[in-house]
């Protein structure tokens, strides 16, 4: 899942959060892992993630923490491949981040993709968050066990 920014309130009250206590459920369904990202530099993921609570994984060669794993975008580079740029400057003053989306990838080929507000918003008054949380994720992921 990909959300605006690392310590923003919606990502830090609530998108992180659910995914990190969904995490071993989401494990048990399939998936392989689970990462968030987002259009920051790794130091502030990191950070971001301790203040978290997150557990940090030391194993040599680990990817940072034990359940989910922060991965930043900060040239915004994988972002803009997915078409999922927006930029937040007027409104917040972000400056350029990626919308809010979750996504199945497997096999490297986008398998489902849920992108809030139907699509992206350039400088968004809202912050929508209605269908890229962990709950939604979850239950698309129980249909697929129909």
């Amino acid at each position: 899942f990909s959300l605006p920014g690392a310590f923003a309130p919606t990502c830090s009250s609530t998108h992180l959060p659910g995914y990190e206590a969904a995490y071993e459920e989401m494990k048990s369904l399939g998936v392989d892992e689970v990462y968030c990202l987002s259009v920051n530099d790794a130091f502030v993921m990191r950070q971001w993630g301790l203040k978290q609570g997150l557990t940090e994984d030391k194993t040599v060669g680990a990817n940072g923490f034990e359940k989910v794993k922060l991965i930043p975008d900060g040239a915004c580079q994988f972002t803009r491949g997915m078409g999922m740029s927006c930029n937040w400057d007027t409104e917040r003053g972000f400056g350029e981040r990626s919308w809010r989306y979750s996504a199945v990838i497997n096999d490297m080929k986008v398998e489902k993709i849920f992108i809030e507000g139907g699509g992206i918003t350039q400088n968004s008054g809202p912050d929508p968050f209605e269908v890229s949380d962990a709950d939604t994720m979850l239950e698309y992921l129980k249909s697929k066990d129909d």
